[in-house]
């Protein structure tokens, strides 16, 4: 079992440890599913050596578990133009996925 471990879902890049709870872009999982994250980019195991991948780590993964899918807090938008009178306010929700991560195996 790692300590820590950095892994990449939706086009970003996470630093996780068991136990903790993220939130990423939103995942085709149902609520309750496991998720395996392979291969990592960089690893931290238990001898406190730390692993980083060219460009990643070959066999090591990070296993989660999905707690819950949701939409994030409302982000408005503001559109104006000075002096002609034009103002639009538009808002965007967007779809997450809250995981809990299990283990890391490095």
């Amino acid at each position: 079992m790692g300590y820590i471990a950095v892994i990449e879902t939706g086009g970003k890049q996470y630093l996780v440890k068991p136990g903790d709870k993220i939130k990423v872009e939103k995942l085709e999982a149902e609520e309750g599913q496991k998720l395996t994250f392979e291969p990592l980019l960089i690893a931290d195991d238990k001898d406190n050596e730390v692993k980083v991948g060219q460009p990643t780590i070959k066999g090591a993964k990070v296993t989660a578990v999905v707690v819950r899918a949701g939409r994030s807090r409302k982000v408005e938008v503001v559109k104006y133009k000075p002096k002609i009178r034009y103002r639009k306010l538009t808002g965007h929700r967007q779809h997450f996925t809250e995981i809990k991560i299990e283990d890391i195996k490095a």
